[in-house]
């Protein structure tokens, strides 16, 4: 089984800060990392390849890099991503990790799988079989879950319940030093897009403004007695519609 996994890198931080005058994200002096839902998916990807006897680890890297991507929403992300697995070729699966954590937009996914052409099926928390044309799994509802089997090719988004990530070893980082694990790095000639479709000039939504809500909070303390202060409190709930 070929498997794709689509990762992101991310700062190391919840606390996203954006230039007020770009709407960009302000990256200097923050440490990246891989995406952590991104790490699920690899996971994911690695277990199933060990099933398959086909060793631990991902085999090959490939790192999209060019000047041209930069800036880009989602929908010119997805299409510069769409067009390397379309590049790559032969697979029978896709993983992605829900979302990024500098984003949240958990859109990346559906976006690739709607570009190729895939079935898909988000927020994946189990997979229970995998046969050579077709994945069973369940997906995370609000109120429970659905189970679904999905024909192959097809491209998922996983969620943390799914598995526990394992650490790199050192053996194996010192494989990937070694060039064991090679890391192609392609632009966007070597997938074959015009410039005009990717980055800032192939998003179809733009940044007009970024700013901080503030929030101001008041008190208020209820005296009298117990009853009578409780009474004090349900009136000002109701008169807010919070009871």
């Amino acid at each position: 089984m070929n498997v794709i996994v689509l990762i992101k890198q991310v700062p190391d931080t919840t606390d996203v800060k954006l230039d007020p005058k770009t709407g960009n994200l302000i990256r200097e002096g923050i440490e990246s990392i891989i995406n952590p839902d991104d790490r699920h998916a690899l996971e994911a990807a690695v277990g199933l390849a060990l099933s398959e006897a086909l060793g631990m680890g991902a085999d090959e890297g490939i790192l999209l890099s060019d000047r041209a991507f930069a800036g880009a929403d989602t929908w010119a992300t997805s299409t510069t991503l769409g067009k390397a697995v379309e590049k790559i070729g032969a697979y029978d699966l896709v993983i992605c990790g829900r979302q990024a954590i500098d984003g949240d937009t958990a859109q990346i996914g559906p976006q690739v799988a709607d570009y190729l052409g895939l079935p898909q099926a988000t927020y994946v928390f189990e997979i229970e079989a995998v046969t050579p044309k077709s994945i069973t799994l369940k997906r995370r509802l609000e109120d429970g879950f659905e189970r679904v089997k999905c024909a192959l090719p097809a491209l998922l988004t996983v969620i943390g319940e799914l598995n526990n990530p394992r650490y790199a070893t050192i053996d194996g980082m010192i494989g990937a030093c070694l060039e064991k694990a090679p890391i192609r790095i392609w632009n966007a000639a070597d997938i074959g897009v015009q410039t005009r479709d990717v980055g800032l000039d192939g998003s179809l939504t733009h940044v007009i403004k970024t700013f901080a809500p503030k929030f101001q909070r008041e008190g208020e303390i209820l005296g009298g007695e117990v009853k009578e202060a409780v009474g004090k409190l349900v009136g000002k709930l109701r008169e807010n519609r919070l009871v």
